[in-house]
């Protein structure tokens, strides 16, 4: 009960932890994360299951503990797209092996930087895998966050990333500045940013104000639009990433009113 009634008091004065900081929100991320998940119940999109069931390894959501048995369904009733599938199902299974005839299905430069990254630890990382990384970070735009996921995934799998000093911190600094650019605009493309930096655990790159535009635009169906022209219509991309970011947001908070109750 101290807990909650500590959790209360931040929520109210609108602090958040945030990594070793303080973050300032004037909003309740808990209510942002149960309206997504929510959102998502009875999911049949593939790419979102994945991510669902990492939420729930990761967070313990237990709405999604039967998320990857869903995904394993939808692989099974859409043949043509399962190779590609059967790869990056590696994000909810740590353990998935990978077929040699799959990997051909991953042609995309954006999904072959960061499969490389999801399975080093097994395959070890290309020999032009860094000139590449510098490459699709040069590109900019779209490319920032994906390129973060690929450093995220090297982190997570202890593999050593070769390249320039200092390139990780610019590649953190780039997707922070496509919130800072514009802290009220949520997007596919700021919600990507901001829910990889949580992911790699710099979250307190990310604009304070950040949090609080992201649970103001959620729809009332607990997802979120591709972009602000598009508010009222849901899109399952964007709104994995919203409650990816939230649920980041929401542990955060969790784990600081227990400090503070102690």
């Amino acid at each position: 009960m101290r807990t909650l009634r500590v959790l209360g008091v931040l929520i109210l004065l609108g602090v958040l932890a945030r990594g070793d900081d303080l973050v300032s929100t004037k909003r309740d991320p808990h209510a942002a994360v149960a309206n997504a998940i929510e959102f998502f119940k009875g999911s049949r999109e593939p790419d979102a299951l994945v991510w669902l069931a990492w939420l729930h390894r990761r967070f313990g959501i237990s709405e999604f503990a039967n998320a990857l048995q869903r995904y394993d369904q939808v692989l099974l009733e859409q043949p043509a797209q399962a190779p590609l599938r059967r790869v990056l199902r590696c994000v909810a299974d740590r353990g998935n092996p990978v077929q040699a005839e799959d990997w051909a299905a991953v042609v995309h430069p954006s999904d072959r930087i960061t499969v490389s990254a999801l399975y080093c630890d097994q395959l070890g990382l290309p020999a032009t895998f860094a000139e590449a990384l510098g490459n699709a970070f040069n590109q900019g735009g779209y490319y920032f966050p994906h390129v973060l996921l690929a450093v995220y995934w090297i982190n997570e799998n202890g593999c050593k990333l070769g390249g320039p000093r200092g390139f990780v911190d610019d590649v953190y600094r780039a997707n922070a500045a496509i919130i800072h650019d514009n802290p009220s605009r949520v997007s596919d493309l700021t919600l990507e940013a901001g829910a990889f930096l949580y992911l790699a655990g710099q979250g307190a790159l990310v604009d304070d104000t950040f949090v609080d535009h992201v649970i103001a635009a959620q729809n009332s169906d607990g997802g979120w639009g591709e972009s602000p022209t598009e508010k009222g219509r849901s899109d399952w991309h964007s709104s994995v990433l919203g409650l990816l970011m939230l649920a980041h947001v929401r542990s955060l908070a969790d784990s600081a009113a227990v400090s503070h109750a102690r």
